[in-house]
């Protein structure tokens, strides 16, 4: 967070979904208003979907909440999305002749942050310039130009 603009954020910690698939869901989000993220995430169909959205849903709860910002869900929007890797679960699978195959049962970490959209004031319209000086009347009115196959065709 800078000191200029707060944002709000929530992270889910293990969250039994690769990062690599809720990735995919997060990219989908990134910089969208709030409403409309929501919408997307209620029909992508995904399972990393849910996960996201209940992140989503708990960043919009503590940026409503807290007492120094009291924002409107409504007029927030998805600043950072981001799904890091977590814990790995290995687990091991028999195979025939003896043998075991592992098997990685991959977790991420799902962070949300939101903001809300920044007023921005028109800067103040200038005035037209004042014309130029107009053109002196005793000048010559300038020659069209031709080329001289053009002139010979003409003659």
């Amino acid at each position: 967070m800078t000191a200029a603009r707060e944002d709000v954020q929530a992270v889910a910690k293990v969250v039994r979904v690769s990062a690599r698939k809720a990735r995919l869901v997060a990219d989908h989000i990134r910089g969208r208003s709030v409403p409309e993220a929501r919408s997307i995430l209620a029909f992508t169909p995904r399972a990393a979907a849910r996960e996201v959205e209940k992140v989503l849903k708990s960043a919009i709860a503590n940026a409503e909440t807290n007492p120094n910002l009291r924002w409107n869900g409504d007029d927030l929007y998805v600043s950072a999305v981001y799904v890091d890797e977590g814990p790995t679960l290995k687990r091991w699978r028999a195979r025939a002749r003896g043998r075991v195959t592992s098997i990685k049962k991959r977790t991420c970490h799902i962070t949300v942050k939101v903001d809300q959209y920044a007023v921005v004031e028109a800067p103040p319209k200038k005035a037209p310039k004042a014309e130029a000086a107009p053109k002196q009347a005793d000048a010559k009115p300038k020659a069209k130009k031709t080329s001289k196959k053009k002139a010979a065709v003409a003659s």
